[in-house]
């Protein structure tokens, strides 16, 4: 299955040779890296390099030769948004060289088996496991501004976190946020789309006034277009609702489809089809 590729693990670096990574300076010490799997921030400064989430191994020295395009300094912090494999499968690499921090449940998911899109993913070898991890949140004071990692629980998985630079105003999604296309909900690694819901509108409430937002896969954003992403799936959530309170199965649901203006959000990594089935066992919950 090719969506396997998204976070399974071992993978073979072929594939990987034309990837490019690019950097856009986003604000005050923030950049946002490009490439193959989630979007990388980095907060690059007078106390080295912290990084939010590393892509794939075989990328690694890519990402390795952008950061030092960017700036000398040494890599001190890998903070994960969650466990899947595009967010973390350059930890092993990077671990050598700086901390890795992220959720309680992000550790338990690397250092143990997983099933995912009926793969089974084998545990990550323990230099790519957190070091420290966090329940709620936890701060890190880097580069002249605390760096907030907040706990999203129970949306798309139950190890989520958000990521706030204070100063720079800048805010990582993670994958609470797929720009303009229908998100992964990983039902099986306690995801729910009702929790995703609520997650992204604590996300919108909480956001500070002019912010700048990394989605997890994606362009550069607003919170307007992190508005819109929650508009359009709460009004699809709400279609799948009321087919089934009108009885309808999962094929009818499926075959029915979505108004054609939701066209394009089935585009990206997860298409209608598959949206709506995530909705609707999410529902039956």
């Amino acid at each position: 299955m090719a969506t396997a590729l998204l976070v399974c693990a071992p993978l073979a670096a072929q594939g990987f040779d034309d990837v490019q990574i690019t950097s856009t300076h986003v604000a005050g010490s923030v950049h946002m890296l490009e490439g193959r799997g989630g979007n990388i921030g980095a907060s690059v400064g007078e106390d080295g390099i912290l990084i939010v989430d590393d892509q794939f191994e075989p990328l690694a020295e890519k990402i390795r030769q952008a950061l030092r395009e960017i700036d000398s300094g040494g890599l001190e912090f890998i903070l994960n948004t969650h466990w899947h494999g595009d967010h973390t499968g350059s930890n092993e690499v990077f671990g050598s060289e700086g901390t890795i921090i992220a959720h309680t449940n992000v550790r338990k998911r690397l250092s143990s088996e997983q099933s995912l899109f009926g793969n089974t993913v084998p545990a990550s070898p323990p230099e790519a496991w957190p070091v420290i991890t966090f329940d709620e949140s936890l701060s890190i004071h880097f580069n002249g501004e605390e760096i907030r990692a907040i706990h999203l629980p129970r949306g798309h998985t139950d190890g989520d976190s958000i990521i706030l630079f204070t100063g720079s105003n800048v805010l990582h999604m993670g994958d609470h946020f797929f720009r303009d296309r229908f998100p992964f909900v990983d039902l099986q690694a306690g995801g729910n789309v009702l929790g995703y819901l609520d997650n992204v509108a604590k996300a919108i409430e909480m956001a500070p006034e002019g912010v700048k937002v990394i989605p997890g896969h994606g362009p550069l954003s607003t919170v307007e277009d992190l508005e819109n992403f929650h508009r359009v799936l709460t009004e699809t959530v709400e279609i799948v609702r009321g087919r089934m309170q009108d009885g309808k199965n999962l094929g009818e649901i499926r075959a029915e489809g979505l108004p054609a203006k939701y066209a394009q959000w089935g585009t990206g990594f997860i298409n209608t089809g598959q949206w709506l089935e995530i909705v609707y066992r999410s529902l039956i919950r």
